[in-house]
């Protein structure tokens, strides 16, 4: 495993593409707050791999999983107006950029690397944040509603490269999830593996998936 370049050339890097969640935010324990909160309130515990499932799939996706994990009678639309409303009333104040992470942002942008922000959240929840500007800090941004499939298919990360204007090859996926580096480095893009906040993250499975390899945006920035 290659540790990741301390400058942006070293890796031939035209353009970067960055997940939101555990990769630029620490918001697991926020969304496992959810989790727990939602199935609670209909009687069910989230088995361990709840979370870790869904962040791969995004919201429809998502929602059609837990209907069928958990036999709810319930439909897709209710569901995630549901976790639109719970996710949004956390993020609106409560959500920043891990330590380092918009300092590194602000340097590609300001070597002229384009920057596109890749998430399966819903443009609802990340852009009532007080905190951040999405809009501000992305040259580009694709939201999972936008793209067929979820995380575990490349859709994303190649509608990202369309809107930046680059080939697939000349990306870099920041990603703090192994189903989302697989995916992209089916795009034919190259994949930094980012360490989360998150004590379930399984972090050797990121590593070994991924290109590169960052413990801390602050050893970049």
């Amino acid at each position: 495993m290659i540790s990741i370049c301390t400058t942006p050339d070293c890796h031939d890097m035209v353009a970067a593409i960055f997940d939101f969640d555990g990769t630029l935010a620490d918001t697991a324990d926020l969304w496992h707050d959810v989790d727990v909160d939602f199935l609670g309130r209909r009687g069910i515990v989230p088995d361990a791999d709840y979370s870790q499932r869904l962040a791969a799939l995004g919201f429809a996706a998502g929602a059609q999983y837990t209907i069928e994990r958990y036999g709810l009678n319930e439909t897709v639309e209710d569901i995630c107006a549901e976790w639109q409303d719970m996710g949004a009333q956390r993020y609106r104040s409560c959500v920043t950029l891990r330590p380092g992470a918009q300092a590194y942002l602000t340097r590609l942008r300001n070597d002229g690397i384009p920057c596109a922000l890749a998430t399966t959240n819903d443009p609802i929840i990340l852009e009532a944040m007080e905190r951040i500007d999405v809009c501000e800090l992305f040259d580009a941004r694709v939201y999972g509603v936008e793209v067929p499939h979820g995380k575990d298919h490349p859709d994303i990360y190649l509608e990202a490269a369309r809107r930046l204007g680059v080939q697939a090859s000349s990306c870099l996926v920041f990603e703090d999830i192994a189903p989302a580096i697989h995916a992209a480095r089916r795009a034919g893009m190259s994949t930094c593996g980012v360490r989360a906040n998150d004590a379930t993250q399984p972090v050797e499975a990121v590593r070994d998936a991924a290109d590169y390899w960052v413990d801390d945006w602050r050893d970049l920035a």
